[in-house]
């Protein structure tokens, strides 16, 4: 009896134990599951808190387009914008220009889209831009290769020598043009005239050709070719794209035969001789196994004329009509680049780059141009992951388009937006630049000709001040396919020593 109530005890010892055990691995499973289910509940919170931005489709196939158009033809373009962020906030999708997209009105998402930290973006571009500019473009490429270009071409035209070399050219091509203007008797087209300075200027800068027939053909050639640059992707017989992309085949045709010329005279003289252009920069480095394609290098040679064309006489010129249009902006500008010609005259010095960048006033006349003209008015982005930017979801494969004149011309960073104010710029703490001021773009994409232009246009601005009064007639802005004056912008300018 004692011996089986032994094993009786043992045997109810070890249910007990294993009875112990069932409910500790029970209570354990319960609560893990417990854990698990409010992990996923913090999980689920925390993707509820990411949204896609809400918005509207529009029409099919046109989507949202013909408004968006026909806010680039009134004197508030930002219109299509603005009337979307009061609707579905700062952060909104629609359907334009044949892509559905996110667009970025909110100055901390759009850096986020330019910095482009962990890859997240790669260039999205409207069909006509993509079939124009081709896949081996700057604007489309991306990586390493794209990487090493912009530094190629960054570092060129940052370097001292070409500083002192582009500051004479640029002087000499300004002055020699506004001395043309003395013997004429009828008004001038500003847009015109600019036109004529910048794009001998850079096609120096890139191909080291002055005037002359090449020069002829060039520009004609390109003026063809950037018309098709906005419109309607379709490439046909007599349609704008085919006849764009007819002009650029003949303008490779004709960079190409260039670009061989200098190689083959690179491998007979070797390269001893410092970089005098971008081709010279660009042919140096494409005989390296990682270095730029060959076959890279006349499209964006061609490419890199845009803002010879475009940016950079669009800025000049409207920095006249803002200048004329605001007498006491106009008059503080001649005072400061009037005192400027003494100095040099006085001391019998060349003018440098560090002259014209330390005109401050002008400099902020350029700050305000640029804000108030958005000539880059956006850029174009698409997601290569899921993105998560301030509540905002963003699918991977959607475009994105991030608007730098919303920003520009939102009264919450800058008062009174719509007036030209150079005197903000002396309020402004350079932390502006970096984040509601954009007018170059900005992270690995930001211009690298963003110096060259303000020398550009502070050389032109400083020698038409000091050598001719100004008077316009009235003329409006247009911003759409590209930015530019209707009438071209009529002056008629009068010598100061009369």
């Amino acid at each position: 009896m004692q011996r089986w109530l032994t094993s009786e005890g043992w045997a109810v010892a070890a249910i007990s134990l294993c009875v112990v055990c069932v409910c500790r691995v029970w209570m354990m499973m319960m609560k893990n599951k417990k854990k698990e289910r409010e992990e996923k509940s913090v999980l689920q919170r925390e993707e509820e808190r990411f949204v896609i931005p809400r918005g509207s489709w529009g029409w099919p196939l046109i989507g949202e387009t013909l408004e968006f158009i026909a806010s680039g033809y009134t004197s508030t373009p930002v219109s299509f914008m603005e009337k979307r962020k009061s609707l579905y906030g700062d952060v909104f999708r629609t359907h334009i220009l044949g892509k559905a997209i996110v667009v970025s009105t909110d100055p901390d998402v759009s850096k986020v889209i330019l910095q482009n930290h962990g890859n997240a973006f790669m260039p999205c571009y409207p069909k006509s831009i993509t079939e124009l500019l081709g896949k081996s473009s700057i604007l489309q490429i991306n990586g390493a290769l794209h990487k090493r270009l912009h530094t190629l071409i960054g570092v060129f035209l940052k370097s001292a020598q070409l500083k002192d070399r582009i500051t004479r050219d640029i002087e000499r091509i300004v002055v020699l043009t506004l001395s043309s203007w003395m013997g004429k008797s009828c008004q001038l087209h500003v847009q015109d005239e600019t036109k004529k300075i910048t794009f001998e200027i850079l096609v120096r800068v890139l191909m080291s050709i002055g005037p002359g027939d090449e020069m002829e053909c060039i520009k004609r050639e390109f003026e063809e070719f950037i018309k098709g640059l906005i419109c309607l992707p379709v490439n046909l017989p007599g349609t704008r794209l085919y006849k764009s992309l007819k002009a650029k085949k003949r303008l490779l045709k004709v960079v190409d035969k260039i670009v061989e010329a200098r190689k083959t005279s690179m491998e007979d003289n070797g390269e001893n001789v410092p970089p005098n252009d971008a081709i010279d920069v660009l042919l140096r480095d494409s005989g390296d196994s990682d270095g730029i394609p060959l076959d890279f290098i006349s499209g964006n040679i061609i490419e890199m004329m845009i803002p010879g064309e475009e940016t950079v006489p669009t800025a000049m010129t409207l920095a006249v009509k803002f200048l004329v249009d605001n007498p006491i902006a106009l008059a503080h500008m001649v005072e400061e680049n009037i005192e400027l010609r003494k100095r040099k005259k006085d001391s019998c010095e060349d003018y440098s780059w560090t002259d014209y960048m330390s005109l401050l006033f002008t400099q902020n006349v350029i700050n305000e141009t640029l804000r108030l003209s958005n000539i880059i008015n956006a850029v174009w982005r698409k997601a290569l992951k899921e993105v998560k930017i301030k509540g905002y979801l963003i699918p991977e494969g959607w475009c994105v388009l991030a608007s730098l004149s919303s920003v520009h011309m939102d009264e919450m960073n800058y008062e009174n937006p719509y007036k030209f104010d150079p005197w903000r710029w002396k309020k402004m703490g350079s932390a502006a630049y970096n984040s509601i001021f954009t007018p170059f773009g900005g992270g690995q994409r930001l211009c690298p000709g963003l110096e060259l232009s303000r020398l550009e246009i502070s050389i032109f601005l400083h020698h038409l001040v000091t050598t001719y009064r100004l008077s316009a007639e009235r003329d409006e802005i247009i911003y759409f396919p590209t930015v530019r004056m209707k009438r071209k912008l009529p002056i008629t300018v009068t010598p100061l020593e009369q």
